[in-house]
């Protein structure tokens, strides 16, 4: 899981909070923007089967519940990920380098982030994300706390683009990528965001990246289905969001939370799946779910070591530094 991040616009505003930039490019173009997500919204709910991306997870109520859900005892890839930066902090900052732009790519409120100022010293904090919500009190919060450093936030999804180069100056940058969110990705769309990312590192520049690990299918569907229900409310909170993107009328209630690990193509799938009948308004017209019918909402790939760092090379990276867990179950790599 993870905060997916339409592609950028260039003329959007830029306000000035709290000691920090803003570059919202969904503000100003916002209904523009929404305009053209609704269509593929609509495509993906028509669709059979059916599906929404993500990315759609992130309203307020969903980035709250996120941030529920990796406290959760089942969760362990953020407990885990914590783990091998705290062990390896000094070694993983060497490799980074200090006193460089770093961007913080689904940033969400910037605590991953945040634990990195300290060792890694930066000049400059870019937090990109797809929730303003979430960053602005965050920046706030970091540019009182640290008035050495030039925070600034762009407001923006990645998901199909990732273009930073009015928000970077030539100098070092690191890329920050936290708790296995490229496991949201296809293979061949990490690639492709893979690929962006080195292109903005420049010459000096890396990207430092946290992949879950292939393990237990039965660990996978506990920390994706958890007993406390968290994950479910999470699931199911998406069909909120569409309903105030698209005006249709969804009943959150009538389907059930579905996640399981799917061997075949290495990655856990979360669906909605339809309790009974149910009959949808999605522009206009009908869509009907079947009592069992599915709604895909999310993919998360796990990626053993020596897989993640070949995707790297042929993203155009060289040199690669990688750090696990004694169990093998999170990697971090660092990738030049």
């Amino acid at each position: 899981m993870t905060h997916w991040a339409t592609v950028p616009q260039r003329g959007a505003e830029t306000s000035f909070r709290g000691g920090f930039r803003l570059h919202n490019r969904l503000i100003g173009p916002w209904r523009q923007a929404t305009h053209n997500e609704q269509p593929r919204i609509i495509e993906g709910l028509l669709a059979d089967p059916a599906r929404i991306a993500p990315k759609y997870f992130y309203d307020a109520v969903g980035c709250a519940l996120f941030e529920a859900i990796c406290e959760l005892p089942e969760y362990y890839l953020t407990r885990t990920e914590r783990a091998i930066f705290a062990a390896h902090r000094d070694a993983i900052a060497a490799a980074a380098g200090r006193h460089r732009q770093f961007v913080d790519l689904g940033a969400g409120d910037c605590r991953k982030g945040e634990s990195w100022i300290a060792a890694l010293k930066p000049r400059r904090y870019i937090a990109v994300d797809i929730a303003a919500a979430a960053i602005e009190p965050a920046l706030s919060r970091l540019a009182a706390a640290h008035p050495e450093v030039d925070f600034t936030g762009v407001v923006t999804d990645f998901s199909r683009q990732l273009d930073l180069r009015a928000d970077i100056d030539p100098g070092p940058v690191t890329f920050f990528y936290p708790g296995s969110s490229i496991g949201n990705f296809t293979p061949d769309e990490a690639l492709a965001l893979l690929t962006q990312i080195r292109r903005l590192c420049g010459r000096d520049g890396g990207l430092l990246i946290g992949v879950d690990a292939p393990k237990d299918p039965a660990r996978l569907k506990a920390a994706y289905d958890d007993a406390l229900g968290v994950t479910a409310a999470f699931n199911r909170n998406v069909l909120n969001h569409v309903n105030a993107l698209i005006g249709s009328n969804f009943d959150p209630a009538a389907f059930a939370h579905v996640a399981f690990y799917n061997a075949k193509h290495g990655r856990v799938e979360m669906h909605l799946e339809a309790e009974r009948a149910q009959c949808v308004v999605v522009d206009g017209r009908e869509r009907v779910f079947a009592p069992g019918e599915r709604i895909h909402t999310e993919n998360s790939y796990k990626y053993a070591s020596e897989h993640f760092a070949a995707l790297l090379r042929s993203a155009g990276f060289g040199a690669t530094a990688a750090w696990q867990d004694e169990a093998g179950d999170f990697s971090v790599f660092y990738a030049e």
